[in-house]
């Protein structure tokens, strides 16, 4: 009974796994700049925050496998362009694809910093930017440090990095699609689910 049941869950884990699989990236989706969802009041709160300058990005880059997702906040200069951004994602731990690939069958150390091809523009594939206030900017960011200090394993069906970003997403009060979509799809939908 044992062995039928480790059978099982391995099929039920590599059939998650593949789901990620089944749908092909498209060309990089526009830029969305929203204001955050607590300023859905007067303009003058909106463009406070604009005027801040603090923001918290969800985006997608392509990758040689499904993509990755992952987070990018800080603040912006006058013309939108990152000053000393910082980077929240979760990845396994390694360059080495061996981990990686035994990732999709059992969690692996992970990472939660940046990795290779984050903030390099021609590797994004959707974002959505939220231009926050300097209070809504400190909670989140605290929301983020406490998420990346627990976060210490990936697994592809289990705990991915659609499902680190949904995390930081739910704290937010957002509305999160299934972790189990290509991070391009993901965070697209998760714009969408949430007026951005």
């Amino acid at each position: 009974m044992i062995r039928v049941g480790t059978r099982t869950l391995a099929l039920v884990l590599l059939a998650l796994a593949a789901t990620a699989c089944q749908t092909q990236d498209e060309k990089p989706q526009p830029r969305y700049v929203s204001s955050s969802p607590n300023i859905d009041g007067p303009a003058k709160l909106a463009s406070e925050a604009r005027e801040q300058g603090y923001f918290i990005e969800f985006r997608s880059r392509y990758a040689l496998s499904y993509g990755h997702s992952y987070v990018i906040f800080g603040r912006v200069d006058k013309n939108g362009s990152m000053i000393n951004p910082e980077v929240a994602g979760l990845a396994p731990a390694t360059n080495d694809t061996a981990p990686y690939v035994m990732g999709h069958f059992l969690p692996v150390p992970a990472e939660t910093g940046w990795s290779d091809g984050d903030l390099e523009e021609e590797y994004r594939s959707a974002s959505w930017r939220i231009m926050l206030t300097e209070a809504e900017y400190n909670k989140v960011v605290a929301d983020i440090r406490k998420l990346k200090a627990k976060a210490r394993y990936w697994h592809a069906s289990l705990y991915n990095c659609n499902a680190f970003v949904a995390e930081i997403a739910r704290s937010m009060g957002y509305k999160t699609p299934n972790i189990w979509l290509r991070p391009q799809e993901f965070i697209t939908k998760l714009r969408q689910m949430n007026g951005g």
